[in-house]
């Protein structure tokens, strides 16, 4: 299978939650990040393709949490993966930092 991301993931294990408008908040566990997104582990059900979402986390190096505009991309018993949406000059920032380390 031919890998189709344009960003290297790192593992990482972040608390977060994901607002999505009109449903109940979703609690997981970042597994892996990059500066195109994320996968997200979870318990509940994941949302659908397409699915738009705000990701709530504290990521290293910034005070306070952070709001990361996501869209579901896949999903699958366990977790589902998100691309970003617009991101800020110091969330995009921090997410870089991260990886290098």
């Amino acid at each position: 299978m031919q890998e189709k991301r344009q960003h290297p993931r790192v593992p990482i294990s972040l608390d977060l939650k994901c607002e999505i408008a009109d449903a109940a908040e979703i609690l997981g566990t970042a597994g892996d990040i990059s500066l195109g997104g994320l996968f997200v582990q979870t318990e509940v059900t994941p949302p659908a393709f397409g699915t738009n979402l705000t990701i709530v986390t504290r990521l290293p190096g910034l005070s306070g949490e952070v709001r990361l505009p996501a869209i579901v991309r896949w999903n699958k018993a366990g977790g589902f993966g998100v691309q970003f949406q617009l991101l800020g000059a110091r969330e995009t920032h921090a997410i870089t930092d991260l990886m290098r380390h």
